[in-house]
């Protein structure tokens, strides 16, 4: 194999994901500049081979045997050049490879956390789109950065935004920031009557006014967990007080996020509600490349207003929210166990097994099931996952019933 050293070689992980077709979306935009080293997808089979025609990796990935056993038979059909593998451990493998330089994490859920440590143990450019990893493996995936020499760069449009505003001498981050100003847009129930709640469907869950998503980013979205989320990373990302952080609505998502400094002025990052702007600003950092994302008619922007999330009765319409302080007060592990319970109850919901209203609930009543002792190592985060699991299995059974 040879390389063209002038480029530099981009894995992605999750590359059929909507963050995935967003990073291959900007990679084409400069050919010159990036060269996608390898694919990773889980299911996705004819995607995959779709990206493979157009970009050529050395290698594609599939989670499993028997997607990865169909990916080979298509690959060898249409005779190209590509080594495929499947497998967990093959994604870890890819992550840390010796010829890739930026690894795009972009697998949804707990999954996502070990190719995130292997890509940050081998001192990678590590751009995180992967909440969990953070969100699960919290101050153990920090070590691990620290020490392999990894550079960690946000992909989420709310911290990648905070971090554009954030001085780049990170020394100064403590004696200068007052607090960091999460925005929300609210989702797509952010006026609905709350009585109405109970009979949202999948569809409209998925219906995001600003933002295309991934259905369970989309369904977090709408019920604010995706900002519980990112509170949690946030406290993790830029080591602040939880006092430091606070969220507010902005139902036309241009700006994404805030930061307030202590002589009382604010820096904010604007743009449109495209990803591949946060996604550009990783793979280029610290320039900025032509992305794709239209830019901002300040002309014809009607408005840009907020709310207090204490309005307007969103408590009632967001209590997943408050969660975010209570798991990141309570013993090391439990923010693992609100991520685990809320992948479960998600997909109970767009199974149509629980209600949309019910979400919290097995949220919550998983965390009052589940005391994880402190997690010391990548087995006890998955161990930690695992029980969290199979205990919001049970109560998503129990809101079956009700």
């Amino acid at each position: 194999m040879t390389y063209l050293m002038n480029k530099q070689r981009i894995a992605i992980l999750g590359s059929t994901g909507s963050i995935g077709t967003n990073t291959l979306d900007v990679i084409a935009r400069h050919p010159d500049r990036f060269e996608v080293f390898a694919l990773t997808a889980s299911t996705q089979v004819d995607l995959m081979l779709t990206q493979i025609i157009q970009f050529k990796p050395k290698f594609a990935v599939m989670a499993s045997i028997e997607h990865g056993k169909e990916l080979a038979r298509l690959a060898k059909v249409n005779s190209l050049s590509v080594v495929v593998l499947y497998g967990s451990l093959a994604i870890e493998n890819i992550a840390k490879h010796e010829f890739v330089d930026v690894v795009m994490a972009a697998i949804v859920g707990a999954a996502g956390l070990a190719p995130c440590l292997a890509a940050a143990s081998a001192g990678k450019r590590l751009l995180l789109a992967n909440k969990e990893a953070l969100v699960v493996g919290a101050e153990l995936f920090l070590d691990v950065v620290k020490s392999g020499g990894a550079t960690l760069l946000p992909i989420d449009s709310e911290h990648s935004a905070i971090f554009q505003c954030l001085p780049s001498d990170r020394s100064t981050w403590a004696s200068s920031v007052e607090k960091i100003i999460l925005t929300a847009s609210g989702g797509p129930f952010r006026t609905r009557d709350i009585s109405s709640l109970s009979a949202v469907t999948p569809t409209e869950a998925c219906s995001h006014p600003n933002w295309v998503m991934g259905r369970k980013i989309s369904v977090d979205s709408a019920t604010m967990m995706n900002k519980a989320l990112e509170v949690i990373e946030a406290k993790y990302l830029f080591d602040v007080e939880l006092n430091q952080i606070e969220v507010v609505i902005h139902p036309q998502s241009v700006i994404h996020s805030m930061v307030q400094f202590r002589d009382a002025s604010v820096l904010a990052q604007l743009g449109t509600p495209d990803m591949r702007g946060p996604i550009a600003y990783g793979l280029s950092w610290p320039n900025r490349i032509e992305n794709g994302a239209s830019a901002i008619d300040f002309k014809n922007l009607s408005a840009m207003t907020f709310e207090a999330i204490d309005s307007n009765s969103h408590p009632e319409r967001f209590p997943g929210l408050a969660l975010a302080w209570e798991v990141l007060r309570a013993p090391a592990g439990t923010t693992a166990v609100l991520n685990a319970a809320n992948e479960i109850a998600v997909q109970a919901f767009l199974d149509e097994r629980i209600r949309f209203d019910q979400i919290h609930g097995v949220n919550q009543s998983t965390l009052s099931a589940v005391l994880p002792a402190k997690p010391m190592n990548l087995g006890d985060l998955l161990d930690i996952d695992s029980q969290s699991r199979e205990a919001a299995l049970v109560q998503v059974k129990r809101f079956e019933k009700l």
